[in-house]
């Protein structure tokens, strides 16, 4: 799933250390929710969401992502 927290983070000045800590996970999940993978589950990307000021639909990009995967289950 692709998501805008690495944007998110740049623009608050965090390092992925301290995005982390202040969400409680490893910079490692941080890494892979970057690079898309790992997708957050509902309860983190909530916690990555308040950190930013913003919601998780924007964060997460909620409806290209649903899109995507739309298009996903109809070529199956």
């Amino acid at each position: 799933m692709q998501t805008r927290v690495k944007e998110f983070r740049k623009a608050a000045g965090l390092t992925q250390q301290q995005l982390a800590d202040q969400v409680h996970v490893s910079a490692r999940t941080i890494i892979s929710i970057e690079k898309a993978q790992y997708s957050p589950s509902l309860m983190l990307a909530y916690r990555l969401a308040q950190v930013f000021g913003t919601d998780v639909e924007t964060l997460c990009c909620l409806a290209a992502n649903k899109e995507l995967e739309d298009k996903e289950i109809e070529n199956l």
